[in-house]
């Protein structure tokens, strides 16, 4: 029973996909196509960390210590807050299914922390507290449910890089020989849980900004050893940068950022790689302001989202072209592999994508 049900997942998550990408993109409010189904969370926390699990489960953190989790599609959402986490500021969020997930604390020193939970968020663990002062932990990332990174900002002039293979239990720093030399000013953007990404059972990406070049670098060994390239992204500043990345396989990605400040224009705000990322091209129709999240749809080598404060956007080719969908407020996007796409951001806004044919929806 449990294969035919994911035999058929496939085959209807395949089709709408297709029917999706073989269909222009529509402008916002219109009816066919994708669109954001804003769910009620009864929370005005931010929410920058996202995990989708299926179309019926999905975790969120964000501001004030606050995680939520809905198993039913996001009629319920239950909050699942650590005690006593109050004062921190969670940026990323990587769950395994509705009761294992490893939840990211931002800030300087001891505000960086991990948290661990086994039982749906009915209790917690903090697995690991930097005690640094100059390290700032910014995404987690994880290849299987047992083994992950997460990074921080340089360091004694590299990137930090944080691993953990026992699902997140424990903790170590991996060392920093492999790591190139940061840029000045350099630095990664907790804006979305996506500035480090892992794609297979090794490899894995980190996104860059706030210097003379927006830069990508790439691991093929979990975090041992690093090569790293400039992307096409804007840089120079440190509010300009690459934000979010996303790879639906070791070479295919999409890199996506601007210049966050709402009074700056962000041409060139994404890019797309076809070698794991040793070279990147920019789009030649990019979203028309600052992403800070994208995500590939499942069952496609072509359609991606990507989100910001200002609107959604989708690619059907891979992220050389993109057209606003959506014009509500996002800050990351998720999808799991029965099409099960989230979007989060400010206000406590999370909603769940809906696929449009002729004024009826994909459930």
């Amino acid at each position: 029973m449990g294969t035919m049900r994911r035999v058929w997942t496939a085959v209807l998550c395949g089709a709408a996909v297709a029917a999706l990408t073989a269909a222009p993109a529509h402008a916002a409010g219109e009816r066919h196509g994708p669109r954001w189904e804003l769910k009620d969370t009864g929370s005005t926390a931010r929410f920058r960390g996202l995990a989708a699990v299926s179309r019926n489960t999905a975790w969120a953190a964000g501001s004030a210590g606050t995680v939520l989790r809905t198993v039913d599609g996001g009629r319920r959402w239950a909050d699942v807050s650590p005690p006593g986490a109050a004062e921190l500021q969670f940026r990323d969020i990587e769950a395994f299914d509705a009761r294992r997930a490893v939840v990211l604390a931002i800030g300087e020193g001891e505000a960086s922390r991990v948290f661990r939970t086994q039982d749906g968020g009915a209790t917690w663990t903090e697995t690991f507290r930097n005690t640094d002062p100059r390290a700032f932990y910014d995404c987690v990332t994880f290849f299987d449910d047992r083994n992950g990174l997460a990074v921080s900002d340089p360091v004694d002039g590299r990137y930090r890089i944080l691993s953990t293979g026992d699902g997140g239990r424990s903790w170590r720093v991996l060392p920093s020989g492999g790591m190139p030399p940061a840029l000045a000013g350099e630095a990664s953007f907790a804006a979305s849980g996506q500035c480090l990404v892992s794609r297979g059972a090794r490899d894995v990406w980190l996104a860059t900004g706030g210097a003379s070049a927006a830069r990508v670098l790439h691991s093929r060994d979990r975090g041992l050893t690093w090569t790293v390239t400039a992307s096409t992204l804007p840089a120079g500043d440190p509010a300009k940068g690459v934000f979010a990345l996303a790879f639906r396989d070791e070479r295919h990605g999409i890199a996506v950022g601007g210049d966050y400040r709402p009074d700056q224009a962000s041409p060139d705000a994404s890019a797309v790689t076809r070698d794991g990322g040793a070279s990147w091209t920019r789009s030649g129709r990019p979203p028309a302001a600052y992403r800070s999240g994208v995500a590939w749809l499942p069952y496609s080598s072509r359609a991606a989202i990507a989100v910001g404060p200002t609107g959604s956007d989708l690619t059907l080719d891979g992220g050389r072209t993109w057209r606003t969908f959506d014009g509500g407020s996002y800050d990351t996007v998720d999808c799991a592999p029965d099409l099960g796409c989230w979007a989060a951001g400010e206000q406590g806004r999370v909603a769940r994508l809906g696929i449009g044919f002729g004024g009826a929806a994909v459930p």
